[in-house]
């Protein structure tokens, strides 16, 4: 297989960055500067909106989100920062690497397939059906500057065979059906993970109005998402409320209402107590994954207390957010150096 070279790469993704920049803030082609003719640029914002035709989650508002953030992580300085962390070999020496993508939110595979593609490695992808659209297009979309990605990248839509590594991601179902069949390679097996925010009660408006970003985007699908609370003892909920009112457009995803309604039914009908405004529902809960629609919190009285807890339940979050944590409003915006699970995705395709 013919290589790419590193530098060509990353002009590649600079490039791709370039045209989400484009869809998600000019709209109408910019001209054959963005790299690509009309017609290309104009069948793939097409494509756009048609997403949720295959998805209902998939609106595009939330389309845009996920193009905007790899819009900024595909900026030169970002993909410097990141592969000069690495000696990235241009050698002959590839395997084929096996990549199971999870289907959540819009690309969350992506990150796992640009650092396969960096790497060198051949990719045999296999695409949730809740997200099988959006990448072909977008790997196509870079076959324009890059010749070789398309010998490079193979999506398969059946049983995986003839690989020598496999990154998998999905939830701790399939996650024991992963390791027991992939145990002979080497892996990276990922289970669900969710994100919690810890609160001191001192927030600000503004860090409430962000707080709100961490839990309500992607509908809080995502392992980033918030959902999971913990408050000092005695804290104002009608603050989160006030916060939270300008999410409340999320109500008019219908899947996202459906949940609403639902879990907002069984709560009622096992009486627990719940707090509600019509479009998330608080409840207060020991549990770290909350269903959609709601959002569990917890009162503490000392912060060693929550520490604590943090640290026995490590394996199952994915962010810590606000007290002690990253902050508030970023829990979605992960650099291209941020690995799901702590685990260094592109050193482990580096080392093979």
């Amino acid at each position: 297989m013919e290589r790419t070279s590193l530098y060509q790469k990353k002009e590649t993704l600079v490039q791709l960055g370039n045209i989400f920049h484009s869809l998600v803030n000019e709209g109408n082609w910019p001209g054959y500067s963005i790299g690509i003719n009309e017609k290309e640029y104009n069948d793939f914002k097409s494509l756009l909106p048609a997403l949720k035709n295959h998805n209902g989650w998939f609106s595009y508002d939330m389309i845009v989100l996920a193009l905007n953030a790899w819009a900024n992580a595909f900026k030169i300085d970002n993909l410097t920062v990141w592969l000069n962390k690495y000696s990235i070999a241009n050698n002959t020496d590839t395997k084929k690497v096996a990549i199971i993508c999870a289907g959540n939110i819009p690309m969350v595979g992506f990150h796992d397939i640009i650092c396969g593609y960096i790497s060198g490695h051949s990719l045999l992808i296999k695409l949730s059906t809740d997200d099988a659209v959006l990448i072909p297009a977008v790997v196509e979309i870079m076959s324009k500057f890059d010749n070789n990605i398309l010998n490079q990248i193979s999506f398969v839509s059946t049983k995986l065979k003839d690989f020598n590594a496999v990154i998998a991601t999905g939830s701790n179902n399939t996650s024991r059906y992963f390791n027991d069949y992939f145990s002979k390679y080497p892996n990276i097996i990922r289970k669900s993970r969710t994100s919690v925010a810890v609160l001191n009660g001192e927030e600000n408006d503004e860090q409430l109005i962000e707080l709100a970003k961490d839990v309500f985007t992607y509908y809080g699908l995502g392992c980033r998402n918030v959902t999971k609370l913990f408050l000092p003892k005695g804290y104002d909920l009608d603050k989160l409320f006030k916060a939270f009112f300008h999410m409340q457009d999320v109500i008019n995803n219908n899947k996202y209402a459906n949940n609403y309604d639902y879990h907002k039914a069984i709560f009622l009908l096992d009486n627990f107590e719940i707090i509600e405004n019509g479009f998330i529902i608080l409840k207060e809960d020991k549990e770290l994954f909350s269903p959609i629609g709601t959002l569990f919190y917890e009162f503490y009285n000392h912060i060693d207390d929550v520490n604590e807890v943090l640290t026995n339940e490590d394996h199952r979050i994915q962010c810590r957010v606000g007290l002690n944590g990253i902050p508030f409003g970023k829990a979605q915006q992960p650099t291209l150096w941020d690995y799901a699970d702590n685990i260094d995705t592109l050193n482990f395709l580096n080392t093979l």
